[in-house]
C-alpha cells in the first residue's frame, strides 16, 4: 500500500448452518462458537467487532483491511470454526456451514447500530425467523434473488 492509502471497510457477513439445521441450539455452544469466530478473525488480521446469531445462523461484523478479500475472510471463519466444532464436540461430527454467505457493506456511522443488532440476536429471533430476516436483508440491499435457491 502506498503512503497515502487509507481504508476503513466494515462488512456485515451472514451465513447459515448447512440445510439451516438448528445445530447451535444452546446458548452455551453459541457463546463458544461466537468467541472462537472472533478469535479466528483477530488472528487473521480482520477484527470482528461483533459476532452473534441464533441456532441456525451467524452474523459477523468485521473490519477488512485492503489486503484481505471478503471471500477469503469468510472462508477462514467458516472453515476453521467448522473444523474446530467437529474436532472439539462429538455431537458436531457432521456439522457444516452452508456453502454460500451474504456480505453487506456498513458505513462508519452505522457500525454501532449493527453491533447492537448482532448483540441482540437472541431477543430478535423470538419475533422473526432467520429466513424472513435474511430475505429482508436482501431486499433492503436491492439484491436480486430467486426464492427457490436463496437457501439452496
Amino acid at each position: 500500500m502506498g503512503a497515502h492509502t487509507y481504508i476503513r471497510n466494515y462488512v456485515h457477513v451472514v451465513f447459515s448452518t448447512k440445510h439451516r439445521l438448528r445445530s447451535l441450539s444452546t446458548l452455551q455452544i453459541r457463546m463458544h462458537v461466537w468467541r472462537y469466530i472472533a478469535g479466528i478473525a483477530e488472528q487473521n488480521g480482520f477484527p470482528a467487532l461483533a459476532v452473534g446469531g441464533y441456532d441456525d445462523h451467524c452474523h459477523v461484523l468485521i473490519e477488512l483491511p485492503a489486503t484481505i478479500m471478503i471471500s477469503k475472510a469468510v472462508q477462514k471463519i467458516k472453515g476453521v470454526s467448522s473444523k474446530w466444532l467437529t474436532d472439539t464436540y462429538t455431537e458436531f461430527n457432521d456439522f457444516a456451514w452452508q456453502e454460500g454467505y451474504s456480505a453487506f457493506s456498513v458505513s462508519t456511522s452505522q457500525v454501532k447500530r449493527v453491533v447492537e443488532y448482532i448483540d441482540r440476536q437472541e431477543e430478535h429471533h423470538k419475533r422473526i425467523d432467520f429466513k424472513d430476516e435474511y430475505i429482508e436483508f436482501l431486499k433492503r440491499n436491492n439484491i436480486q434473488y430467486d426464492d427457490r435457491y436463496v437457501f439452496g
